[in-house]
């Protein structure tokens, strides 16, 4: 599966379990730490546990090896390695702290078409 299949796959895992304000940063030529960030938040630290279970699910489901998954048990900030993509998944509180997409300004933001329920 291609990096950008992959980002396709956790957005969708992510929209599924109702996660808010999805963003995925092109990576590519900006950092070769992966291709690309998919970001997104929760309102509640359940919430953002079953939007990353969600995330990683989907992903074994397609065979992909998820390499790490840090975070989970806190649930404010949860951090899902599948390689090519990670997958960041923030409670509310925690992603306005971090900010993530001004960190990372120079990434071009990626608009992608997600599947409706």
């Amino acid at each position: 599966m291609n990096s950008e299949t992959l980002m396709k796959v956790a957005a969708q895992a992510a929209d599924d379990k109702k996660a808010q304000d999805i963003v995925v940063l092109n990576m590519q030529g900006v950092s070769p730490i992966a291709d690309y960030f998919v970001i997104c938040h929760a309102n509640s630290d359940r919430q953002v546990q079953a939007i990353a279970k969600e995330i990683k699910d989907k992903a074994e489901q397609q065979e992909i090896h998820v390499k790490r998954m840090e975070g989970y048990d806190e649930g404010r900030w949860v951090l899902i390695d599948l390689g090519d993509v990670v997958a960041h998944v923030f409670h509310r509180d925690e992603r306005d702290y971090y900010n993530l997409e001004r960190l990372w300004g120079d990434a071009p933001i990626e608009f992608i078409e997600l599947a409706a329920d």
